[in-house]
């Protein structure tokens, strides 16, 4: 018997005819088409052998709706009418804003066009300027199903549900009524057709309908949670938006100095060696400096810090005198106004920010593949550069507290990435994080513990801490202290040991919205 025909039961709901896309490439329109006849031939074997019968399906009578267009210019009504429509579902790309995507570096030059970024301020206006490309179509996708219950769904990069870029693309949904349905966290997507690039990307279901209950998705673990928010996390709907000082009282964070010199301040070794050697007098005045890299990879590298030379110093000094002219010569020939007029001062870092005391340094770009970022607690006499950031006056106690666990879980969730690679900033990450309030016996152990890794890092002064960070490579009397401040950091926040990471950023982020509403 013939399954389908006129006025005969069909056990099949779903056809091909059913799905309707727009796809701005001629030659991916086809593929579509081609992909859904063979989807559907495949499903349709394996109707045959559940109802144990054949079903005609050749000459093909179906035909999926696939438009070639620009799906941001398109009128998607006029492909399909919103009454006939119950789910959207899509890849979109992924253009980051300026160079900066969930990929390994060759895919990082994927920039938005001059189009790209009309588009994107079609839809978002002046708001939308750091957002990825791939926001278009979870903004469009809103706008469309207003008022009505189709429920929407796209792959996409993660950073759209961290750092900076999550309050400009999520709270005007919110607020508008769209709910997450449902979210796989992020999870790495290999894409062999650019090279072998790897991109860490989320999945995000959504609407204007709130379930009872949401779904996150993470590795392999599925839970049922009561909400899901833009950081997808079991959490209260709070944004960490850019804030210019900490929400706790905590001492500031600034970034390090920054020479602008065209790198006449720095030496090498052999730079270093030849001063020593010839020069006295510009030995006194040169420091180590870190950058982010020097930092984490214990690479040696100094610079002339001069900032307390005597006139007399830096004029009988051959070594400093060839320099400051140098930078000199440098910013006069800058096409910027500010640094034309720093040549005034050339025996000076153009931003100075080095302080008097002990300072922690937090690198701005560090692996995504640490448990823990590797913090620093830094001496005066090392010159912190900019691409780190760093914490004057702050004390061992602090250290311990950001050097945790608990301030890590906070990082993930709110920090940028640049591929797979933290970025961290301080008017995001930092203060919006909502520190412990301990008893002077938590303080204590806090401090206790703090120190701890430090003494464990001092036992291996040859490695560094790209060595001692690695989770394959990591000694165990570091691993040790770096629990038992955990440990100390969570009794602090009256955590429970046994807590999970999205727990932990769950109550963080109540505690968050505390702070907000007390400040408000």
């Amino acid at each position: 018997m013939l399954i389908g025909g006129e006025g005969e039961f069909n056990p099949i709901k779903i056809s091909i005819n059913q799905f309707y896309g727009i796809e701005i490439n001629d030659f991916a329109v086809t593929v579509a088409k081609t992909a859904l006849w063979i989807a559907e031939s495949q499903m349709m074997h394996e109707t045959e052998e559940i109802i144990q019968s054949n079903i005609e399906f050749l000459p093909l009578k179906t035909n999926a709706i696939i438009e070639k267009g620009n799906a941001l210019r398109v009128d998607w009504e006029s492909v399909v009418s919103k009454e006939k429509l119950s789910y959207i579902m899509g890849n979109p790309p992924f253009v980051a804003n300026s160079g900066r995507v969930s990929g390994k570096e060759a895919h990082v030059k994927a920039m938005q066009t001059t189009d790209q970024k009309a588009e994107k301020e079609m839809l978002f206006g002046k708001s939308g300027g750091i957002l990825d490309y791939v926001s278009c179509w979870f903004k469009k996708a809103s706008i469309f199903m207003k008022n009505t219950n189709i429920k929407a769904a796209f792959v996409s990069t993660n950073s759209i549900c961290q750092g900076e870029q999550v309050a400009p693309l999520w709270q005007p949904m919110f607020e508008d009524g769209i709910h997450i349905n449902f979210a796989h966290r992020s999870f790495v997507w290999k894409n062999e057709a650019a090279k072998g690039a790897t991109v860490f990307v989320i999945i995000v279901g959504f609407s204007y309908l709130q379930e009872e209950n949401c779904i996150i998705f993470d590795g392999e673990i599925r839970k049922k949670v009561p909400n899901i928010n833009a950081y997808l996390v079991n959490a209260p709907n709070v944004f960490a938006k850019k804030r210019a000082k900490p929400i706790c009282d905590v001492p500031p964070m600034v970034k390090g100095s920054s020479p602008v010199d065209g790198g006449f301040f720095f030496l090498d070794e052999k730079d270093y060696s030849n001063i020593t050697a010839t020069d006295k007098v510009a030995l006194n005045y040169v420091l180590p400096f870190l950058g982010a890299k020097e930092y984490i990879n214990n690479k040696k590298r100094w610079c002339l810090w001069l900032e307390n030379a005597s006139p007399k110093d830096l004029r009988t000094s051959p070594v400093i005198r060839d320099r400051i002219e140098k930078v000199k010569e440098f910013r006069l020939s800058s096409s910027k106004e500010a640094t034309r007029k720093y040549a005034e001062q050339p025996a000076r870092f153009m931003e100075q920010r080095q302080p008097a005391t002990n300072y922690i340094l937090v690198p701005r770009h560090s692996s995504g593949n640490r448990k823990y970022i590797p913090i620093g607690f830094m001496s005066p006499d090392v010159v912190c550069g900019d691409s780190n950031n760093m914490i004057p006056n702050a004390t061992i106690y602090h250290f311990g507290v950001l050097t945790s666990n608990v301030h890590m879980a906070w990082m993930r969730a709110t920090c940028g990435y640049f591929g797979p690679s933290y970025r961290y900033s301080n008017n995001i990450v930092y203060n919006n994080f909502p520190w412990c309030t301990p008893t002077d016996a938590q303080k204590a152990k806090i401090e206790q513990t703090a120190q701890e890794i430090l003494n464990a890092r001092a036992n291996y002064p040859d490695s560094s801490l790209a060595d001692l960070y690695d989770e394959l490579t990591m000694p165990p009397e570091l691993r040790k202290a770096h629990q038992a401040n955990d440990f100390a950091v969570m009794a602090a926040y009256g955590f429970d040991r046994r807590i999970t990471e999205s727990e932990c950023v769950a109550e963080l982020m109540r505690r968050y919205q505390e702070l907000i509403e007390k400040n408000k």
